[in-house]
């Protein structure tokens, strides 16, 4: 009897009661001489009874992460706040033909590249 067998039947069996190993019969329940606890905790045990197996996995190890510093500088993000606010009081103009900005997205790329070219800290642009 294997010593997880054991250590399952423990809790099961009370003091006094001697342990036979149960032969469970061809339908997979356990005998009829064995205790009530038992046959009524028998799909429990059930688990302990099955050969293990070790499953073998190929770990791929992933590529060591970056330091995760700040992708953009406080430098920028104080740049796009200051476009921001000038472009909800409406006094943002567009570099080259002078209109007013109306666009977020407008206004935070405007403040990208001001921050850009006074040296602050921000990513190179995609296109």
């Amino acid at each position: 009897m294997s010593l997880r067998f054991r250590q399952a039947l423990s809790g099961l069996l009370r003091k006094g009661q001697q342990v036979k190993s149960p032969s469970p019969d061809p339908a997979g329940s356990v005998a009829a001489t064995s205790s009530p606890r038992l046959r009524r905790w028998s799909c429990r045990i059930s688990f302990f009874l099955r050969p293990t197996k070790v499953a073998t996995f190929r770990r791929v190890s992933m590529p060591p992460k970056k330091s995760s510093g700040r992708k953009y500088s406080k430098k920028a993000g104080k740049a796009v706040k200051r476009e921001m606010h000038k472009m909800k009081r409406g006094t943002l103009k567009s570099g080259r033909s002078g209109k007013k900005v109306k666009s977020r997205k407008q206004a935070i790329a405007i403040g990208l590249s001001e921050a850009r070219r006074s040296g602050a800290k921000v990513p190179k642009k995609k296109s």
